[in-house]
């Protein structure tokens, strides 16, 4: 799997952004946009809405990150977030599999603007390969091509991982979602074509043996944007010669998101059912704020004159003794995100604005 898309799915879904303004919790010390504007009402003509209409979506700003368990589609997640929070924008920082379990990041409103930061961060797996058998798409929803009696000894997987850590070459998986002449690998292997994907340079920081027997190994990585985790354990097992597929992956960070942001959609749905017919949901720590996914980019504080013209969309020149002269920031004003964009020699360019109560 990678850690872009699904190996059987469509890429990660981002949306174009409203005007926000749903609160969100403090995270490091940053506070979340402020309340404000109209909240989701009545019919035209001053009448009262009546009961089973479907309520007013309503602006949401932050990221929920959500557990998925195995069997639910990325899809049907963001699905069902929009529908608990009633929300009118969401988008997902990576699709995973419905094989998959763990961390799926979930933008909401102005949020959706901050996905590629998400996507481009650290991915963390704990995934479990199976020896002895490789499958087309290299998990165990596929069909089996090839097997083998033999099954690799602790030492020898313990030893291959050195190899396999690092910055090395992958291929992608059959089943993935690289284009080729402008079609997904995947809808090309769905109809039965072999198409040749090319070995592309990936970074595999960490990976760990944590147990082995019964045939199976359960290993821990850490790798970079386009690591497809599936190649890694076809790739393991034709080094060992036994083959394998991966049989459970769990992802347990993306980016700046943790386990410890996690939340499951039971409790979201809970939640939801407990608030039905009496108003908005109130999530309260259970949405991070929209600059959640920007903790490896600086911060700049800026003026109130300074943010009303990056509102506008103009550069400003920053001042002051610890002001940046190059490089990627954002800009606040009194702890509410303003813009992200470049420094020139001493003047911030804003790329993206947002529309967070600022003012």
């Amino acid at each position: 799997m990678s850690d872009e898309t699904s190996p059987h799915g469509s890429p990660s879904a981002q949306t174009d952004t409203p005007r926000g303004d749903a609160p969100a919790r403090s995270r490091n010390g940053k506070s979340g946009g402020k309340p404000g504007g109209k909240q989701g009402g009545g019919r035209r003509g001053g009448r009262g809405q009546r009961q089973g209409d479907r309520p007013k979506r309503r602006d949401v700003n932050g990221w929920v990150v959500l557990d998925k368990g195995v069997g639910m589609t990325s899809t049907q997640a963001v699905g069902m977030l929009k529908r608990c929070l009633n929300a009118k924008k969401a988008g997902h920082a990576g699709t995973l599999d419905p094989l998959a379990s763990g961390l799926l990041p979930i933008a909401l409103g102005e949020a959706t603007k901050t996905v590629p930061f998400v996507m481009d961060g650290r991915k963390a797996y704990v995934f479990t390969v199976t020896w002895g058998v490789e499958t087309d798409t290299d998990d165990a929803e596929g069909n089996v091509v090839n097997r083998t009696d033999a099954v690799p000894e602790r030492a020898d997987v313990e030893a291959l991982l050195p190899r396999f850590t690092g910055l090395i070459m992958q291929t992608p998986p059959q089943f993935s979602a690289i284009k080729i002449a402008g079609e997904r690998a995947y809808d090309l292997a769905r109809d039965g074509e072999q198409v040749a994907l090319q070995p592309r340079p990936v970074e595999i920081d960490r990976l760990t043996l944590l147990h082995h027997a019964e045939g199976k190994s359960v290993f821990e990585a850490e790798c970079g944007k386009g690591t497809y985790v599936r190649a890694l354990a076809r790739d393991m097992g034709r080094e060992l010669g036994c083959l394998g597929h991966i049989t459970a992956l769990r992802r347990t960070r993306v980016g700046p998101f943790t386990e410890e942001d996690a939340v499951a959609p039971a409790e979201i749905e809970a939640l939801a059912d407990a608030a039905a017919g009496t108003g908005p949901v109130d999530f309260g720590d259970l949405l991070l704020p929209v600059q959640s996914a920007l903790e490896e980019v600086d911060e700049i504080p800026v003026s109130r004159d300074a943010a009303a013209r990056i509102m506008r969309g103009q550069s400003v020149i920053l001042r002051g003794r610890d002001a940046p002269i190059e490089g990627q920031v954002f800009v606040s004003l009194a702890g509410t995100l303003v813009a992200v964009g470049d420094v020139e020699n001493g003047e911030f360019i804003p790329h993206r604005v947002f529309h967070l109560g600022a003012f």
